[in-house]
């Protein structure tokens, strides 16, 4: 009875000890492939209390070796996430950079350069007019023409009616190409949208890179002076295109270039007037960024060395002034 009670005792125990090592290799063996130098680690069963536990003897429990091997390992854990790419960009942004003048600056030039081309490239207009037959007919017909940018007029096709009542309409256009001024000025617009996104990049992100090396800010002052004067071209090249697009599109003017207008017998009245107003606001825009880059001329001029290299000479012409008084 003692040697079957025995047999029984160590069978069941040798059982139960196969299939908690079983769970112990399910939960924790796995450690020492990912660690490759914890074979010590091992589990045993410890009987206490109803059912028994799992114990340490210089051992870990399942979850506790597990996730210590899989931290020196390198395996991120559960709970942690991976940054994003995006996060770590805005992390080392320094936006108190903006309430700078060269980095405050920089935002009205972005903001501006927006402002300029999306008016003048989104810019349409109507003119019209009326034209009355005195003859049998005395039919009234109305003419409505459509122009927009980039104001090559002389693409802008119109119908001329008859007042005869046998031939059919003319097709006639608008006369004048205006589009050289206002493309520049809104390509103009485009890059001065993307070179001041770039320097605000720069100078918020990368700012020690701007401040090390020496080529940079000189870079960024020619880049200023170029824009600060192809705004003042541009603006004035566009102002003066823009009163050409209003004298060739008013309603005199489809008067004037149709013949069936210059009879006795037809009375010929303006129609609709087009609003230029959205291209008058483009052209106030262009001269605003001429002001703000040629502003932000002294402001990028005082990062270049031909500044920091004034600045001790004149200290030191001071200095010796002192000395001659004294």
């Amino acid at each position: 009875m003692g040697t079957g009670m025995d047999g029984w005792m160590d069978g069941g125990m040798d059982g139960r000890t196969d299939v908690r090592r079983s769970r112990c290799v399910r939960g924790a063996g796995l450690v020492p492939l990912l660690s490759g130098g914890l074979g010590a680690v091992r589990c045993r069963p410890v009987l206490g209390g109803r059912g028994g536990g799992w114990g340490r003897s210089g051992l870990c429990p399942p979850g506790g070796a597990g996730a210590a091997a899989m931290a020196e390992s390198g395996a991120p854990a559960g709970g942690d996430k991976t940054p994003r790419l995006q996060d770590r960009v805005l992390a080392g942004m320094r936006w108190g950079r903006l309430q700078e003048p060269l980095g405050f600056v920089k935002v009205l030039e972005w903001l501006f350069a927006i402002f300029a081309f999306g008016a003048c490239g989104s810019f349409s207009g109507e003119s019209g007019a009326t034209v009355k037959c005195s003859g049998e007919s005395k039919e009234m017909s109305a003419i409505s023409v459509q122009f927009g940018y980039p104001f090559r007029l002389y693409q802008v096709p119109f119908e001329m009616p008859e007042c005869d009542g046998e031939s059919e309409p003319r097709t006639l256009h608008l006369v004048g190409d205006f589009s050289a001024p206002a493309e520049f000025f809104v390509t103009l617009g485009v890059f001065s949208f993307l070179y001041t996104m770039a320097a605000l990049v720069l100078y918020l992100r990368f700012h020690s890179l701007y401040a090390d090396i020496k080529k940079l800010p000189f870079t960024d002052f020619c880049v200023t002076v170029c824009f600060a004067f192809f705004w003042l071209v541009a603006a004035a090249a566009w102002g003066k295109g823009l009163s050409d697009v209003k004298a060739a599109t008013r309603p005199s003017s489809l008067i004037a270039a149709m013949s069936v207008c210059q009879g006795q017998d037809v009375v010929c009245n303006a129609g609709a007037t087009p609003a230029m107003g959205l291209a008058n606001i483009s052209v106030l825009f262009g001269f605003i960024n001429f002001l703000l880059w040629a502003g932000n001329c002294w402001f990028v001029f005082k990062e270049t060395t031909w500044h920091t290299q004034a600045e001790p000479h004149g200290d030191s012409a001071a200095e010796q002034g002192a000395i001659d008084k004294q």
